[in-house]
């Protein structure tokens, strides 16, 4: 940026580098569509009016509109790594993104987070990071990475791209003023510091809000939405592959009549397949449209908001001075993007030139395991004793306990359509851990799903109706160092590799879409529900800091 050159620029001294023209601009500030030429020069807005350039480009009567701001996510989620992340997202409109790579950095600590560091820089997607507060995310887990502390956040604070501390998941331990929480988010001072506060409410959310933490993203209604704002904090409304969130939360906000300056959209985790179909940010503009907000109302929510939140002064508008992050759309009621602008140049050639990073040794070689055998899923049960269990919650990603009794042959638990047993496998060689599990609702038969996707500490969690699939499908994670695995009657039906520390692929987008797509369609044919994704769904069994029930590799764990 040479801001020489960018007053010069907006004088008409020099001319511009380029100049759209026969655009409608939105502008975020004024809530007003205004005509002019937008002029670009070094990559940033230095004027809007008439304007001459070395390059002109005509929209042609479409609508100019700031690139979309994500404020919440979990790159790994999308099992690509940032350079392949971005190919997916930035066609969708999205050129900017704040994340929280706490999926990586429990399996590898500080060699995941530099990893990500480094293969997100210089992309068509400016990809900012918090850094990750809670890891591992409870003493109730083995992670791979074991604390990453205050001590070893220190050497990564000064980076400039990293805006401040990741969502606080420890909550009990914000509660009750531990030192360890606190240090961390007194080395953030000044800094954003997110928050994950599912279900809190009274004086225990004014407590935490007390403690500085400015961020949620784990309201799922109308009345934990409200109660949010109304404490100060800023609200991330989140739609993502498993929670929706969305809909019901905006309702509600837009029913009573609330400013919606402190609303920021976001995804939180969101597989790759549903932004292909249906979009990264540019659904969530559309889901906040088609709740009643006007159109402009709703591209602040996933743009100037959350630049504002996070101090991110040259994103998220189309003024002067501002990053050249532009959107053309052709129509505002359905959110169509035609073509998109990062610092003034066309993503596609920077996309065509993006270079995926080969990740380290250490990343590739992340599950460790002294082999296993279809006894390791035995589950004891008492004829006419109920056992406690999970159940899933279509639609959500919180769950419910539920106490049953279970089907049962020779004192063993006896998986059905019904009930489905569940396993948590330790995979970094620590403590060999392994962790059974009744689970209700995902209804899968003659056959198991394995994966290394297992929030947060990402062990493998396996489920299915028998031991055998369920030993086989391990021991083929085992083989390809991670990823997703489908087995029924003793065969491998279908797998994808995710070496990069269990989570991430380097393969291309259509390479992993054609593979994902047959693996949904081999989990549904097993009997998992068409109302729940079986992957996403799974992966969020052993997180042990959203309520009401979770299995860990040490065992199951109330919330």
């Amino acid at each position: 940026m040479n801001r020489t050159r960018m007053i010069h620029g907006a004088k008409h001294e020099i001319p511009a580098d380029l100049v759209i023209k026969n655009g409608r601009i939105v502008n975020v500030f004024t809530k007003e569509v205004l005509e002019g030429d937008v002029a670009i020069v070094d990559g940033s807005i230095v004027g809007i009016g008439t304007y001459e350039g070395l390059k002109t480009i005509d929209a042609k009567g479409q609508y100019l509109i700031p690139g979309l701001i994500n404020a919440h996510v979990h790159i790994e989620s999308s099992m690509m790594t940032p350079s392949g992340y971005a190919g997916l997202i930035a066609p969708r409109g999205t050129t900017t993104i704040i994340a929280d790579p706490h999926e990586i950095v429990n399996v590898a600590g500080e060699t995941g987070l530099s990893f990500m560091l480094e293969d997100s820089a210089n992309l068509a997607v400016d990809m900012f990071f918090m850094i990750p507060s809670s890891v591992p995310a409870t003493a109730q887990e083995t992670n791979g990475a074991g604390e990453f502390s205050a001590k070893d956040m220190s050497p990564f604070l000064d980076h400039s791209r990293i805006l401040g501390l990741g969502e606080v998941m420890c909550i009990d331990d914000v509660l009750q003023a531990k030192a360890h929480i606190l240090d961390k988010i007194q080395s953030c001072e000044g800094r954003v510091i997110d928050g994950h506060a599912p279900g809190l409410s009274g004086a225990a959310l004014q407590a935490y809000r007390a403690a500085g933490i400015e961020t949620d993203h784990e309201a799922v209604n109308g009345e934990e939405a409200v109660e949010r704002l109304r404490a100060g904090f800023y609200l991330q409304v989140r739609e993502g592959s498993a929670a929706h969130d969305l809909v019901p939360i905006l309702e509600a906000v837009k029913g009573q009549n609330l400013p919606t300056e402190r609303i920021l959209l976001c995804t939180d985790d969101r597989h790759s397949s549903d932004i292909r179909t249906q979009g990264d940010m540019d659904h969530c503009v559309r889901l906040a449209m088609a709740v009643g907000y006007d159109a402009i109302t709703a591209i602040q929510m996933a743009t100037i908001n959350t630049a504002q939140a996070y101090g991110l002064r040259r994103h998220g508008a189309i003024a002067p001075g501002y990053q050249a992050d532009i959107l053309f759309c052709d129509d505002l009621a359905s959110f169509h993007i035609t073509a998109v602008y990062k610092k003034g140049k066309n993503i596609q050639p920077l996309l065509s030139e993006t270079k995926i990073l080969a990740a380290c040794p250490t990343l590739l070689n992340s599950v460790v395991l002294d082999g296993i055998k279809p006894s390791d899923f035995a589950f004891p049960v008492e004829a006419g004793k109920e056992s406690l269990g999970i159940e899933i919650i279509p639609g959500d990603i919180r769950t419910l306990a539920f106490e049953a009794e279970l089907p049962e042959e020779d004192g063993l638990f006896k998986a059905s359509k019904l009930y489905s047993k569940l396993a948590v496998i330790e995979r970094y060689g620590k403590n060999g851990n392994r962790a059974v599990a009744p689970i209700k609702g995902y209804g899968i038969e003659g056959g198991a799903v394995a994966m290394t996707i297992a929030h947060d500490s990402h062990n493998i969690i396996v489920c299915g109706d028998n031991d055998g699939d369920m030993a086989v499908a391990v021991e083929k994670i085992h083989e390809i160092q991670g990823g997703i695995v489908v087995v029924s009657k003793g065969t491998v039906l279908g797998s994808l590799a995710l070496p990069v520390g269990g989570l991430m692929s380097t393969a291309s987008w259509p390479e992993m879409e054609e593979a994902l797509t047959e693996l949904l369609m081999l989990a549904h044919d097993l009997g998992v529900p068409e109302t729940i994704d079986p992957f996403i769904t799974l992966s969020f069994m052993a997180l042990p800091v959203i309520p009401e029930i979770r299995l860990t590799d040490q065992g199951l764990v109330r919330v």
